[in-house]
């Protein structure tokens, strides 16, 4: 964002900053916030604390003890954020995701860092990870949430974490857990999701989704391929049984004998219920390089539970990238039996949204370019680059509102535009009124219009929030 673009959007600004001034008990301390979020809006080739300072006027002592000594309601400015979100914003197929993101980092000062898995390097490197809610719907996106990953190193080091800053109440707990509670902290806050998406990291994790389907929420959530379970749920036995009426019986309840494994979701691939049936071509949507199609099959698992047992049974959704069938996905949904392949999907592959926000925000915002040592201002750091996002997005959807005749329907695959909506391709195999050739060498489009049930779903290069760009 351009300097004038930022002068003629400062009365805008001021409203919008002006809507967390009550977390602010000084007016001296509150006037940093415009200074902060001034910086990571500015067009600044660096975004840490002290050329923000520096291009402000202000001396970089004064905004680094505004991050991590001066005292403010950075908890009550996270819920102030979320809670505008599901004043203005919610609303019909919302969907939130969960995920990760990584940050290298030299030293071991900074709280959290170690040598982990970076996903922004693709290898183990020192870095720190941050877990993170995402909200989107319909054109808009945002982060709503993020909080340290403590590794089990640092918790078992109180001392380190007490130089950092970091209160004996942060702790390890695994992602999966930090994502629920961020999740708990943001319907707590009014917002609701008709969806939750995320990739295996989370997936994988049996408690994750028990929690989830507790809470009654539905969820879209990919997993590895060691997941496990059966097409056709074997016999459970809860009748006592005693050789000779002699020593400790069986266990009970158990699996009733000659019961076949549980299996891994992608041995089942070869079980005649997912062999035997056609695959589905689906646009999921149209990138830079053209159409983004994937073929798709769907049947009920019965996943095998921590007792080892049958527990909940789930849709099993298999999908395979046309361009390159050895990639390969296979994703699990708790929704209604009823619930369409085309709606599963469409969830499944919302995931790129948050990533966006994680582009964006690294990009334009500076999230990723904290220098500091201290806990509390990595915490506040996270806060306020939401803060400086959401401002992005709010102006953006306001200069999307101003253009007339922008039509969200989906259209026809192959007619040279970037629909929208994901659409069901059909191949003549598939076509009833096409014959039974096999051949799927040509394909047409059946758009689709029915939008009662389905998540919203956009073109990433039409809703890039990136700065100055989408301004």
């Amino acid at each position: 964002m351009d300097v004038a673009k930022i002068r003629s959007l400062e009365p805008k600004l001021v409203e919008f900053l002006g809507l967390f001034h009550d977390c602010f008990d000084r007016k001296d301390t509150r006037a940093h916030l415009g200074v902060y979020v001034r910086g990571q809006l500015s067009e600044l080739p660096e975004k840490s604390v002290e050329p923000i300072a520096l291009d402000a006027g202000v001396a970089p002592r004064t905004l680094q003890e505004f991050l991590s000594q001066l005292r403010w309601q950075e908890d009550r400015l996270c819920d102030r954020l979320q809670q505008l979100v599901a004043t203005e914003h919610q609303g019909p197929h919302v969907v939130g995701t969960f995920d990760e993101t990584s940050d290298p980092k030299k030293g071991d000062k900074t709280p959290g860092v170690q040598k982990q898995w970076c996903g922004r390097l693709g290898k183990t490197e020192n870095c720190i990870v941050t877990v993170h809610l995402g909200f989107a719907r319909e054109d808009f996106h945002c982060l709503l949430d993020g909080e340290l990953y403590l590794p089990e190193s640092w918790d078992a080091d109180r001392d380190r974490c007490r130089e950092a800053g970091i209160p004996d109440s942060v702790t390890y707990r695994p992602k999966w857990r930090i994502a629920l509670e961020l999740y708990n902290r943001a319907i707590a806050n009014g917002l609701r999701f008709d969806w939750l998406t995320f990739d295996e990291g989370y997936g994988s994790k049996p408690e994750l989704l028990r929690e989830l389907t507790a809470r009654g929420q539905l969820y879209v959530a990919e997993v590895p391929r060691s997941f496990s379970g059966w097409l056709d749920p074997p016999r459970v036995v809860t009748r006592p049984y005693r050789r000779s009426r002699r020593g400790r019986g069986r266990k009970i309840p158990r699996l009733a004998s000659g019961s076949p494994p549980a299996r891994r979701v992608d041995e089942l691939l070869n079980y005649p219920q997912l062999r035997d049936q056609p695959w589905q071509r689906f646009r999921v949507k149209d990138g830079e390089k053209g159409p983004m199609v994937w073929e798709c099959k769907r049947v009920m698992l019965t996943v095998k539970g921590a007792d080892g047992l049958p527990g909940e049974t789930l849709h099993l959704l298999v999908a395979r990238n046309v361009l390159d069938p050895s990639e390969v996905k296979f994703f699990v949904s708790n929704a209604p039996p009823e619930t369409s392949i085309e709606i599963l999907l469409l969830v499944a592959f919302s995931r790129w949204r948050v990533e966006r926000c994680f582009e964006d925000q690294k990009s334009e915002i500076g999230l990723d370019q904290y220098e500091g040592r201290r806990y509390l201002g990595l915490k506040r750091h996270l806060i306020l680059s939401s803060v400086s996002y959401l401002f992005l997005a709010r102006v953006r959807q306001e200069e999307r509102e101003k253009k007339p005749g922008a039509d969200r329907l989906p259209i026809a695959y192959g007619h040279g535009g970037r629909g929208p909506l994901l659409g069901l391709v059909i191949s003549p195999s598939q076509d009833k009124t096409a014959g039974e050739s096999g051949e799927e060498d040509s394909v047409a489009a059946t758009p689709q219009r029915s939008r009662s049930q389905r998540p919203h779903h956009t073109d990433p290069t039409e809703v890039a929030i990136a700065g100055h760009r989408a301004l």
